[in-house]
C-alpha cells in the first residue's frame, strides 16, 4: 500500500468505526446496562475480530464471493436473521437489576459477530478493494493494524457514552424504554441489507 494512502485509510477507519452500526449500538447498550469495565471484553472482541476479518477477506474471501455470488446472498440472509434476533433480545431485556439481567457479549462472541455484521462486511470488502487491490500481505497487515488502533478508541467512546447514560436510567421504565429504542436502532441498521 502506498504511503500516501495511509492518511485516507486512517480517516476511512475512523469514520466507519465511529458511525452508528450494530457494534456501536450493542456497545452503548452494554455500557448502559453493565458499565464500561464489564464491556471491555466486548470492545476487544470487536476490534480484534474486525482486524482478523480484514486480513481473511483480503487473502481470498472476496474472490470466493465473486466466483460464487449465491454464498454472499446466503451470508446476507443469515446476517439479517441474526441481527433481528439480537435486536429483539436487546429490546426485550428486562429492567430490574441491570447488572444481573443483562448478559454482556464475550470477547469471542464479539469477534465472531463480525462475520455476521453487515457493516463489518461492507467495511472489510471496501477497505481491501480500495486500499489493497493487489492483495499485498504487508498491506493487509497494515490495514488491520490501522483499523485496530483506530477502532478501539471509537468503540470505547460508545461504551463510555452508554455508561454515562446509565446515570439517567434510574427507573425500570427508563431502562425498558432505552432497551426498546436500542433494539429498534439495531433493527433500523439492518435496512441497508434489504
Amino acid at each position: 500500500m502506498p504511503i500516501e494512502q495511509l492518511w485516507p485509510l486512517v480517516m476511512f477507519a475512523f469514520v466507519t468505526s465511529f458511525t452508528p452500526g450494530p457494534n456501536n449500538i450493542m456497545l452503548m447498550t452494554s455500557g448502559a446496562n453493565i458499565g464500561f469495565v464489564r464491556t471491555i471484553p466486548h470492545m476487544m472482541g470487536v476490534t480484534l475480530g474486525f482486524s482478523v476479518m480484514v486480513v481473511v477477506v483480503g487473502i481470498g474471501l472476496t474472490g470466493i464471493f465473486l466466483r460464487y455470488p449465491a454464498l454472499h446472498h446466503i451470508l446476507k440472509v443469515v446476517c439479517l436473521i441474526y441481527l433481528v434476533w439480537l435486536a429483539i433480545k436487546i429490546a426485550m431485556s428486562k429492567p430490574g437489576n441491570k447488572e444481573q439481567e443483562y448478559q454482556p457479549m464475550s470477547f469471542s462472541a464479539a469477534a465472531i459477530f463480525q462475520w455476521v455484521n453487515p457493516k463489518a462486511w461492507s467495511m472489510a470488502l471496501t477497505t481491501v478493494s480500495v486500499y489493497n487491490p493487489s492483495a499485498d500481505g504487508v498491506g493487509l497487515v497494515l490495514i488491520a493494524l490501522v483499523f485496530g488502533l483506530v477502532n478501539l478508541p471509537c468503540v470505547s467512546i460508545w461504551a463510555a457514552a452508554g455508561k454515562q447514560l446509565s446515570h439517567m436510567l434510574t427507573h425500570p421504565i427508563q431502562v425498558r424504554r432505552f432497551n426498546l429504542v436500542m433494539g429498534g436502532l439495531l433493527l433500523v441498521s439492518t435496512l441497508p441489507m434489504l
